[in-house]
């Protein structure tokens, strides 16, 4: 079936390509008769004008580039979901850009987003550093950050308050008198693991304590699950927390191979909770993040701020989480 394009548009109303583009676009300076009669051509040969193309007319393309980490991809299913359905409502495309450390830089990604000329960036990805965000900014192009708490001008962020989540966790241990708490590297989700450190230092140094059970997973080591095989052969702590659920496995299962019983010698949170969590034995404790809504909102931020220009926006929108205790604690 051949492609209805402008030109067959133009052709069938029997007027100029530019004034086609100018009725598709919603300009007013197209007479009404005209204006009539070039939608009657559009809805007689069922054009539907590419938005990319639309949008160029405008100095808008109608897309959200969205950046996600590729070692992390299968967490950001959810937050996707929210993201599209949102765009959805809005009539936004959103284009997807993958980083992968080694392969694909964030540096080149920015590159293609400035070259694809799109409304706006949303950013899902870890290892963002601000001299990626200032490139972006320089361009005047709105960001919305996912999971970092940061705002400017052109920078508006949803995320949880990790911080805090640490904190109340470590403060709930403290009172009972449990003090051998330790807390896992995890080096895909460096900013993340520097927010869950700073709770749990912040909840020692308001008792006068030292948290010194920071547990670094040394380079030359490919997997946590190799290097706390080794660890825990001379270690043991009371309770452990990993950000994720693979390093919370890694923690379950060399632990049971030294022969350290979960949760009656020591107990296991992990930090973001998924299907996984409750598939393991003993099920994990854990945290359950709103990653659907996680996007949805980012989404609802971004549309906000390419359009409510009058509008005072809420740049920092923090979402709660809700703590699910499983058979890895008491």
């Amino acid at each position: 079936m051949k492609r209805i394009t402008i030109y067959d548009v133009a052709k069938e109303a029997n007027v100029s390509l530019a004034t086609v583009s100018r009725v598709i676009n919603g300009s007013d300076v197209v007479r009404e008769d005209t204006r009539l009669k070039v939608e009657e051509a559009i809805n007689k040969l069922g054009y539907k004008p590419n938005a990319i193309a639309q949008g160029l007319a405008l100095s808008k393309t109608t897309t959200i580039a969205l950046v996600v980490p590729g070692t992390s991809i299968f967490m950001t299913g959810q937050v996707i979901n929210g993201l599209l359905d949102v765009a959805k409502i809005y009539k936004y495309n959103i284009v997807l850009h993958s980083v992968s450390e080694g392969i694909t830089q964030m540096e080149d990604v920015i590159d293609n987003i400035i070259k694809s000329r799109a409304d706006g960036v949303i950013i899902f990805n870890d290892k963002l550093n601000r001299n990626e965000l200032a490139t972006l900014n320089s361009y005047q192009i709105p960001i919305v950050v996912i999971g970092n708490r940061i705002s400017d001008e052109m920078i508006g962020s949803v995320f949880i308050d990790y911080e805090n989540l640490a904190y109340e966790t470590t403060v709930k241990y403290l009172d009972k008198g449990i003090e051998d708490i330790a807390l896992i590297e995890d080096r895909r989700n460096p900013s993340y693991i520097r927010q869950l450190l700073r709770g749990v230092k912040k909840a020692f140094e308001e008792r006068g304590l030292v948290f010194d059970q920071y547990v670094e997973i040394p380079k030359e080591y490919r997997s946590s699950y190799l290097y706390l095989k080794e660890y825990f052969k001379t270690h043991s702590h009371q309770m452990v927390l990993a950000y994720r659920d693979s390093q919370a496995m890694a923690v379950l299962n060399t632990a049971n191979e030294n022969g350290i019983s979960v949760p009656d010698d020591m107990e296991i949170i992990c930090v973001y909770d998924s299907k996984y969590n409750s598939m393991a034995r003993p099920q994990i404790s854990s945290y359950k993040i709103p990653d659907y809504d996680l996007g949805a909102v980012a989404m609802r931020v971004m549309t906000k701020m390419l359009h409510d220009e009058n509008e005072v926006i809420d740049k920092e929108i923090e979402l709660s989480y809700i703590y699910t205790a499983r058979k890895t604690t008491k």
